[in-house]
This record gives structure tokens, C-alpha cells and sequence, in this order.
């Protein structure tokens, strides 16, 4: 069978060298062992601001197990991720992807591709432990698991977009047609036979991340929205209470009233205000996330647009 890796890429210069050295090696040693016909890595390159596009040209002209892919364009991890996904879908048997900073430990590819020989079709790699995380990080990577499993939107904990897909699953992952891409979840509705292969996750060899705070958070919204209207519910809900409140308020003004007691009452008029303002304007704001994402899915605009390709022939005339 052929594999092919996707490595999705921004201004990885300083690690690329050493990420398709490894990932060489271990195409290498799996066609010695006879567990792969072929291989191919595939960078996609996410309009990258440094050299990592000429560094890709370069080790494709070297060696033809490595090709390329330029997008015109920054798109985001997501989306540079769909387009090799998408040319593996057509090229490759399986396709296996992984970042490049080499943090995802490499070495468990073959146990991927063997469980895959066995008839798995989605090999998940899932992370021991955190202990390479900030305390904050893994705080809120635990809450975010936990918050989109009660929400409903299904996603394996300590996985990020370490996996291994067939080209059944690639098939049918790629003929979703929404914009808004959150492929944990995506992948994990597929709903085809799957299976975990553990690793430690290691220090960046070199450059630095590409997910602030502010990233990380982006990403999380989008995950939350792309997979569940159970926020919009919890407005319905909340209004409901608030709602039970203000009759409350209303019953206890009332009497007081009829009691000739002065209601003084200017602090709480004045919190309550501010509180349900605040509220008024999450909710607002939660809306405004399930509309934005129908605004960018009716335009149906194509996700991306690929401005070179280097080694990609060589792929598609091995694969015919």
C-alpha cells in the first residue's frame, strides 16, 4: 500500500531539515520491513513568510519521496491540513498527519500502519500526559475536552491531528462541505473502526509555536460552534430563569409597596442591571457565532487555492 504523511507548514524553516530526515528514515525503514509498498511525505505549505517553501523545493529535488504543496494564501492549520488530506484522498491507500515541529512522536507510525494492515481504519495517536504543558495549558485543554463532550460534539481526549486515515475514511471526510473546519470532531463522526496508539510528547526541536493564547482560544470557539447548538439552548434556559427572577422581584416590590416600606434598592438595581446586560450581550455574542458561520458556509467560497506544487507528478504517475 502506499502512505503518504501530510505536514502542514508556516514558517517552519528552522525544523523543516530535521522533519524530513526523520520522516525519511521511518518511510524507509517500513518499505524495508515490507509493511508499505510506497511512500511520500507531503508538505502543505500555508503561505509561509520565510524560506519554508524553497527548503520543500529543494528536499523534493533531492529525494522523491518528499513533495509539495503552496497555498496562495494563509489559511490556517485547518484548512492546510484539508488540502493534503484531500490530495491523499486521491493519491494514497493511507495517509498519516502530523505537524512538523516533531513534537508528535514519529516513531509510532509503523504501529499506526500495522494496526492498519489489521484493518483499522482510523488510528488516533493520543498523548500519555501533559507533563511538557504549563499548568494553565493543561487546565484548559482538560476543560475544553470536557466542555465539547457535554456539549455534545464528540472528540478524543489528548488528540490533536496525529492520525491515520484509509482512503475510505479520507473519501469520506473530504465530501463534507462545510467552511468551518474542526477535524477533530469531523473525524471522530466518521464512525468507522478505530484504535489508539499512545506516544509522550516531546519539546519543539526548534522555532517556535504557531498557537498563542489567542489561537488557542479561536480554536476553541470554533470547535464548540462547529459541533453543537447546545449554547443557543443554554440562552433559551437562561432567559428562562432571568425571567423567574424579574417575577420574583416584581411579587416582592409589589408587596412591599402595599406595606408602605420604602424600597431603597439602588445597589441591586444597579448590579441587576449590569448583570443582565452582561448576560444580553454573551448571548449576542453566542448568536452571533452561529451566524457568522452561516454567513461564511452560504457564500461556499473554495477553502483554498494552490499557487505551486513540487513532486506531486512523481505521486500521481506511481499511483496510475
Amino acid at each position: 500500500m502506499k502512505l503518504a504523511i501530510i505536514v502542514p507548514c508556516y514558517n517552519e524553516e528552522a525544523v523543516l531539515p530535521e522533519t524530513t530526515k526523520r520522516l525519511c528514515g521511518i518511510l524507509d525503514d517500513m518499505t524495508a520491513s515490507g509493511s508499505i509498498d510506497d511512500g511520500i511525505i507531503l508538505y502543505v505549505d500555508d503561505g509561509s513568510r520565510d524560506s519554508t517553501w524553497s527548503l520543500i523545493e529543494q528536499f523534493s529535488g533531492a529525494d522523491n519521496k518528499v513533495a509539495g504543496l503552496k497555498l496562495s494564501h494563509n489559511r490556517g492549520h485547518q484548512h492546510a491540513l484539508w488540502a493534503g488530506l484531500e490530495w491523499a484522498a486521491e493519491h494514497a491507500d493511507a495517509a498519516v498527519s502530523i505537524d512538523a515541529d516533531l513534537q508528535d512522536d514519529e516513531t509510532v507510525i509503523p504501529k499506526m500502519v500495522g494496526l492498519y494492515n489489521a484493518g483499522v481504519d482510523i488510528v488516533y495517536g493520543v498523548r500519555k500526559e501533559r507533563d511538557t504543558d504549563t499548568y494553565f495549558k493543561r487546565t484548559t485543554a482538560l476543560m475544553f475536552y470536557k466542555l465539547m463532550n457535554v456539549l455534545g460534539g464528540h472528540v478524543v481526549y489528548n488528540h490533536a491531528d496525529y492520525r491515520l486515515m484509509s482512503r475510505r475514511t479520507l473519501q469520506a471526510l473530504v465530501s463534507f462541505p462545510e467552511r468551518n473546519l474542526f477535524l477533530r470532531g469531523m473525524v471522530a463522526s466518521l464512525g468507522f473502526p478505530s484504535a489508539f496508539v499512545y506516544y509522550d510528547r516531546k519539546a519543539r526541536f526548534a522555532g517556535t509555536s504557531k498557537y498563542p493564547l489567542t489561537k488557542m482560544f479561536s480554536f476553541a470557539v470554533d470547535g464548540i460552534t462547529s459541533f453543537s447548538t447546545r449554547p443557543l439552548r443554554f440562552i433559551t434556559y437562561l432567559g428562562l430563569v432571568f425571567i423567574l427572577i424579574a417575577l420574583g422581584v416584581i411579587i416582592y416590590a409589589l408587596v412591599e409597596y402595599f406595606n408602605g416600606t420604602t424600597i431603597q434598592g439602588w445597589t441591586s438595581l444597579l448590579v441587576s442591571v449590569w448583570f443582565i446586560g452582561g448576560v444580553v450581550l454573551l448571548a449576542c455574542g453566542i448568536i452571533g457565532e452561529y451566524v457568522g458561520k452561516i454567513y461564511i458556509e452560504s457564500k461556499g467560497r473554495p477553502r483554498y487555492f494552490i499557487e505551486k506544487e513540487t513532486g506531486t507528478n512523481r505521486a500521481t504517475d506511481a499511483r496510475s
